[in-house]
């Protein structure tokens, strides 16, 4: 059974200002998406879902339907504000998602096999498809699931403060912990993070960083459903809250429902965080062109 591609695309964008998820950045109008889907589909990839906006559909049937037609199957979920469980509804004035993790949970029914989950505007290195491709053909534990690692010195902006998951690895490649830093900044060659009272924590940018990029089974929706109430009792009432995929990963780590073996893809990754990111995005793209990476028209 070929794994399928869960591409989370709902977000906005809102420090870039914009759809940034089909922002052009290959030299014939190439998004960082159609990069993921080329390299999904080289490393054995079935299936691509799109999670977006019910308001993104037009604009992404529009630029991927016709290119991908033959190549890989496509499929569309759409991630609402007023998508909850039932006994719950949706509180006056929220306009921010619920999160990654709700973001994955509303495509239980249209993925049936194992996945990959990982963001639409992330660049992630046809390396990570490959590993990961390897790692949900072969992996035969319904609760061993999987992330692929980047180097946290290499996944930072130099135009405003990142949020990454921050991870420890035992010595079986294993996740033992990860926590969700929400503001991460460069000075000059060294990484800091920005503490809740406003202090500077310098670190090492040696650490192992979670740029959600999942491989997870089925099996994960039920425990999503089972957890997103749970989140619910407690979050629904305030605005700005998340649940995101590296909580929940932890939670099942530290209750010992789960493993997440920790990937190792060599592979570059960048991002369109800001828009002052994307010329360094361009570039780099190109330069993967000029080495013999990509073709100069992937489609």
């Amino acid at each position: 059974m070929k794994p399928t591609l869960l591409i989370l695309a709902a977000g906005m964008g809102s420090r870039f200002g914009g759809l940034k998820q089909v922002e052009p950045v290959g030299p014939n109008g190439e998004a960082i998406i159609d990069y993921t889907i080329y390299d999904a589909i080289r490393a054995g990839f079935g299936k691509v879902v799109f999670i977006i906006r019910e308001s993104f559909a037009e604009a992404f049937k529009e630029k991927f339907d016709k290119k991908l037609e033959g190549k890989i199957e496509v499929d569309y979920v759409y991630q609402e504000l007023d998508m909850l469980p039932e006994g719950y509804t949706l509180p006056e004035g929220r306009e921010k998602p619920w999160g990654t993790a709700h973001a994955i949970l509303v495509a239980k029914d249209a993925v049936k096999e194992p996945f990959c989950a990982l963001n639409a505007d992330d660049f992630y290195g046809k390396n990570a498809y490959k590993v990961m491709a390897d790692f949900l053909t072969s992996s035969t534990e319904d609760s061993e699931y999987s992330m692929v690692g980047y180097q946290l010195r290499n996944t930072l902006s130099d135009h405003g403060s990142v949020s990454r998951g921050l991870c420890e690895v035992d010595k079986n490649s294993n996740l033992v912990k990860i926590v969700e830093t929400t503001k991460i900044f460069k000075k000059e060659d060294a990484a800091y993070s920005v503490e809740e009272d406003g202090s500077e924590k310098p670190l090492t940018g040696n650490e192992s960083a979670s740029m959600n990029i999942w491989g997870f089974k089925p099996t994960v929706f039920e425990t999503l459903e089972k957890r997103f109430v749970d989140f619910l009792k407690t979050e629904i009432s305030k605005p700005k809250s998340e649940m995101f995929i590296p909580s929940v990963v932890f939670d099942l780590i530290s209750d010992g429902e789960a493993s997440i073996k920790v990937l190792e893809a060599d592979s570059p990754w960048f991002g369109v965080t800001y828009k002052e990111d994307k010329p360094l995005v361009v570039n780099k793209i190109r330069n993967l062109i000029d080495a013999g990476e990509y073709p100069e028209k992937l489609w």
